[in-house]
Formats: C-alpha cells, structure tokens, sequence
C-alpha cells in the first residue's frame, strides 16, 4: 500500500490542490499532519486525512486519527500536543496504544524516519516551510508491504530526493 505524508503548508492551499490532483488514484491514502491554516469545511479535505497543528485553531479538526488499512494501523498527530521537538516518547506511548505500525507527524518542519520497537515513525518535512539541516520542501511517500517500508521523499516539483530514499524491515 502506498501513502503519502505532507504537513505544515501554512496556508499554501495551491500545493495541496497539486499533490491530490497529482496522486488521486496512485495511493491508498493522503495523509496531513496539520498546521494547514484552512477552513475543516474546505472541500480539498475530501481526499486527504488531516488533523489540527498548532495553527489550526477551528475545533472542527481532530488532534489525533487512527486510520486502519489492509495492511497497516497508522496514528497520525500533528505532534504539539506530544512535545516531539525533544523526543518520540509521549508519541511512542501514543502510536503504541493505538496499537499502530505507524506513526505521523509533523510541527518540527524537519525531515526524519526511523523504526523503533516494529513502528515507523516519520515526518515529512513542510512542504512550505523547512527547517532544521535538510532545508527542502517536501512530502514522502511510504510504500508498505508486508515485510517492509519504503520511504521516499519528494520536492514540490514530484521529483524524487535520491539521497532520501530509505528501507526498514517490519519485523
């Protein structure tokens, strides 16, 4: 199953439109991390899965989804809520009771994926805002199979970053 990962657009609706116009029908799910700075109600919310960041302020957004799939139980959070700009700890606890593989998140702006204890964790990035020492704009797509995930991050132009390209074992 693939799916893909964007968070933090800060308001560039234009990206967004992009991206589903781009992979609607080409994977299972398009998941957002929050801090979009768009109306709950807005109709591009049909193809994606989205929770509230930090300035998202309509209530209407949910603070955290857990969304199964055929292969896969993924959480999803913007991350605020569970301070991972100093560790996975409250996340880990969360994905962990959610009983998820995977675990999505954003706030930092800052690209990162690894695998501990059998769940994925991953941040795509900002797709508008990158911060931290990989200074590009980007999503990721996980390609989940059923002995490992494949991620790929990617430019705002769907062009692959070959040097972030990454394989984890599941088990």
């Amino acid at each position: 199953m693939k799916y893909l990962v964007v968070s933090d657009n800060h308001g560039d609706r234009d990206v967004l439109v992009d991206l589903a116009e781009t992979y609607r029908g080409k994977v299972e799910r398009i998941f957002h991390c929050g801090d979009s700075e768009l109306e709950p109600t807005d109709s591009l919310w049909q193809d994606f899965k989205v929770v509230k960041g930090n300035c998202d302020y309509d209530p209407a957004f949910p603070e955290k989804i857990v969304e199964k799939t055929e292969m896969d139980t993924i959480f999803m959070t913007h991350g605020h809520l569970a301070n991972v700009r100093y560790d996975l700890t409250t996340l880990s606890l969360q994905a962990s009771q959610a009983s998820a593989n995977i675990a999505l998140f954003g706030h930092t702006h800052e690209i990162g994926c690894e695998v501990r204890a059998n769940i994925l964790y991953l941040n795509p990035g900002s797709i508008r805002l990158p911060r931290g020492p990989i200074q590009l704009q980007s999503y990721a797509i996980i390609e989940s199979t059923e002995d490992k995930y494949h991620v790929q991050y990617f430019g705002r132009n769907h062009q692959p970053f070959k040097e972030l390209s990454f394989n984890f074992s599941k088990y």
